[in-house]
């Protein structure tokens, strides 16, 4: 099996968290948004995934390295496909080309879920889909006496389904995505100004290939910084039982700590109430807070500061009070 992982977009929405750090590499519950996603999709797999392609911006060598140790982590080896340019989906897709052929999953990097099945390997294609209560803000599947796909519809006006594509699709044969994808573009066919992803999908059905859906339990969005927070809470009850969640480095001194919370490495707390719903990344220092819902990344310092529902990003220096704040990384802010 093959992950392909569109991840080149600049997620606007999140800034000012992603002008130094890309979204997908941006923290839920300890570990990065792609890494969440890749072991998501690794526990609904029968076989083993071997190769995830990554499809990237000018990231760095850094962010490279981290998405390289994430592939290892479950045993697959990374490729590294680069987006140059904003073409639209089935142009992100088909930067991985190379390794578009036998059994193929395409994630695309901006959204989590959890699943109680095991991915359908004998179909042609699936489709990964939640029903939502506002259908029309979404791309969305309807099905036919079958229960296969008739339509994939995006954004409808009017009522058609309740089944909402997540963006997570599974495909039989990545050869016959590969020559759909070349022949939409080779036709130059595109939808708002780009080569989409459900044109194809649209043109295979049409073509012959039957199309099924998955439906996930639960799909969390980390489009903005309210979705995210609320992400990173869904995640500590999830794993709220594991043990690895406060580091044995962690220092926490005359404090309360209020489950579930992620603390990273060498994280000092002293006369602080945390928690519940807070993850703190790695060497940051927090003392005289209160600090709940919230995500604290790597190397930051924070005091005397009342935060929740908040995101704060690396090597943040934060002193004073606030309640619900958006800070980006390397600032500082004196309340």
């Amino acid at each position: 099996m093959k992950l392909i992982i569109p991840m080149a977009g600049q997620g606007k929405r999140m800034r000012p968290h992603t002008l130094t750090t890309p979204k997908p590499l941006l923290p839920i519950a300890g570990k990065p948004i792609v890494e969440r996603l890749v072991e998501e999709i690794r526990e609904v797999c029968q076989e083993k995934i071997t190769t995830i392609g990554f499809i990237i911006g000018e990231f760095g060598k850094a962010v490279e390295e981290n998405l390289r140790k994430i592939a290892q982590n479950i045993g697959a080896e990374a490729k590294l496909y680069y987006q140059k340019e904003a073409f639209g989906t089935a142009h992100a897709v088909l930067c991985a080309e190379e390794i578009l052929v036998g059994r193929v999953i395409i994630a695309f990097a901006d959204t989590l879920f959890k699943a109680n099945f095991t991915l359908d390997t004998a179909q042609q294609g699936s489709i990964w889909v939640k029903e939502v209560d506002n259908p029309a803000s979404f791309g969305v599947v309807n099905l036919n006496k079958n229960r296969t796909i008739s339509d994939f519809v995006e954004k409808p006006k009017n009522f058609v389904s309740n089944l909402a594509i997540i963006g997570i699709y599974y495909f039989g044969e990545g050869q016959v995505l590969k020559r759909a994808i070349h022949d939409l573009i080779h036709k130059n066919f595109k939808g708002n100004g780009e080569y989409q992803l459900t044109d194809v999908l649209e043109n295979m059905k049409n073509g012959g290939i039957k199309f099924v859906t998955q439906e996930v339990e639960e799909w969390l969005d980390c489009g903005n910084k309210e979705a995210t927070v609320n992400t990173n809470k869904r995640f500590l009850d999830f794993i709220k039982d594991e043990s690895h969640l406060i580091a044995p480095t962690a220092q926490v001194n005359n404090s309360v700590i209020i489950p579930p919370v992620y603390i990273g490495e060498n994280v000092a707390i002293s006369n602080t109430v945390l928690g519940p719903y807070v993850s703190v990344g790695n060497n940051s220092r927090i003392h005289d807070s209160r600090i709940q819902n919230s995500i604290i990344q790597e190397q930051s310092a924070i005091s005397n500061a009342n935060l929740k529902n908040s995101m704060l990003g690396s090597y943040v220096n934060f002193v004073g009070k606030s309640v619900d704040v958006s800070i980006g990384d390397y600032n500082s802010l004196v309340g």
